[in-house]
């Protein structure tokens, strides 16, 4: 097993990564900016460096800074959490051929997985269903362009090959959109991920999003653990992630699922991954591979009892899987709310100190967030302060579950989007199930008006 493990992360992920380190008897090191310096898992770690002021591109984008943290630590290794340099294929590298660990797929798997072009065409020759569109790049011809659109069939949507977050992105719905679409998309690509790469798919009108967790060791192994429903979204962001998916059958589960399995194996994928697909009319399209573990991981650990953070540091050491795919069963329902430092209405970031903080708990309520009484929110990051999450023998009591813990927990001192999350919990098509990615879209536009 890994010795000493940098966590080259910050807040909730990072706790929980230092938690399944703890677990496994691997040592810490926590890397934090400057303002990261009372962050719960950097008091916690065995060893902690400062590795930058606030901004993240002299912080936690810093490769030299991070890769020196390890360095002068006496690190075997260096886990990426999620965002930041997560699915950087050059850090990747980088980590590598500074005789360290990477803890993830190999830079060649992250680089080729990053472009979403090279992912079609990955996930076509392994057999995995893909959304109709080019199969190459874009060009800057005109009525190149839109012959493709029209042999798609509109509606279409341009993505950047780069592209994500629900960045480098437009719908376009004739051709007397589509070269103004494209040229903005381009520029926006450009600017954003210093690529202006771009493909062209047909524009699915409501489709559900379903996502597939693997898990590959490096001897060719690789097991999935169960899908996530994670269609409640505003601005292509998650909100609310769900596992398993409400509807899906245990044989759409079990092929789609086999089918991510064989690609793991086409690909030599190693570690935790997620492949992303629209669901509609029962079909399953693939939009991306996610190589690394996800924030709502917790819901699939929850209703496999699989941790899968630490199957991320065993396959990182070099062990082979200690699972098969018979060892999976799915028991009961997971159900995660994403916590935000943002006003419910609005969604303006709510940064600050928190005065009080109460946390839920209960049967089947589970609580990852790196927040405290008397902790600052810095202004520099992300606003998710944590994730919620509840478990049930079945979807209702999960939901009721929720319900409960989201009335319990207090947070005063900062906005939170805790009443967006109690209106969604309360609301009928979402108790319903089956929602699509355009639900939460519809349902505050309707509110607003």
């Amino acid at each position: 097993m890994l010795e000493k493990v940098v966590i080259a992360n910050r807040g909730e992920i990072a706790l929980r990564i230092l938690r399944a380190c703890r677990e496994l008897d691997i040592k810490t090191v926590a890397v934090h900016s400057t303002v990261d310096r009372d962050l719960k898992h950097v008091k916690l770690a065995d060893e902690s460096v400062c590795i930058g002021p606030p901004t993240s591109t002299e912080s936690y984008l810093n490769i030299p800074a991070i890769i020196s943290a390890a360095e002068v630590t006496d690190a075997s290794a260096i886990h990426p959490g999620y965002g930041f340099l997560s699915e950087n294929a050059d850090f990747a590298e980088r980590v590598e051929s500074s005789g360290f660990i990477f803890i993830g797929p190999t830079a060649e798997t992250i680089r080729r997985m990053g472009d979403k072009i090279a992912a079609k065409q990955a996930m076509q020759e392994a057999g995995v269903p893909c959304v109709p569109g080019s199969a190459e790049p874009l060009t800057t011809n005109t009525s190149n362009n839109a012959k493709l659109a029209n042999q798609i069939g509109y509606p279409v949507i341009v993505k950047a090959a780069g592209g994500g977050g629900g960045r480098g992105m437009r719908i376009i719905r004739g051709d007397e959109e589509l070269q103004d679409a494209i040229d903005l998309t381009r520029a926006e690509a450009a600017n954003a991920f210093n690529n202006d790469t771009l493909y062209m798919e047909k524009f699915l009108e409501t489709p559900r999003h379903i996502e597939i967790q693997v898990l590959a060791d490096s001897y060719g192994n690789a097991i999935f653990l169960g899908e996530r429903d994670c269609s409640m979204q505003r601005r292509h962001q998650k909100v609310i992630e769900e596992a398993p998916a409400p509807g899906l059958t245990e044989q759409q589960r079990h092929d789609i699922g086999t089918r991510c399995t064989d690609a793991c194996k086409h690909i030599g994928y190693r570690g935790a991954g997620t492949f992303e697909f629209l669901f509609e009319n029962d079909e399953f399209y693939f939009i991306e591979m996610n190589t690394r573990v996800q924030v709502e991981h917790p819901v699939t650990e929850l209703i496999t009892g699989i941790d899968i953070v630490k199957q991320q540091l065993s396959i990182a050491a070099g062990e082979p899987l200690s699972i098969s795919q018979d060892d999976i069963k799915i028991s009961g329902h997971a159900v995660e709310c994403r916590l935000n430092a943002e006003d419910s209405d609005t969604f303006i970031p709510s940064p600050g100190k928190i005065e009080r903080f109460h946390s839920s708990g209960g049967l089947g309520v589970r609580v990852d967030s790196h927040i405290y009484s008397g902790y600052s929110v810095p202004p520099h990051y992300d606003s998710m302060i944590g994730k919620l999450i509840t478990h049930g023998d079945d979807r209702v009591t999960a939901i009721k579950r929720m319900q409960g813990a989201l009335q319990e927990m207090v947070i005063d001192g900062i906005n939170t989007n805790i009443p967006l999350q109690l209106r969604l919990m309360n609301d009928a098509e979402f108790i319903k199930g089956g929602i699509d990615i355009h639900y939460l879209e519809r349902l505050l536009a309707a509110q607003k008006a």
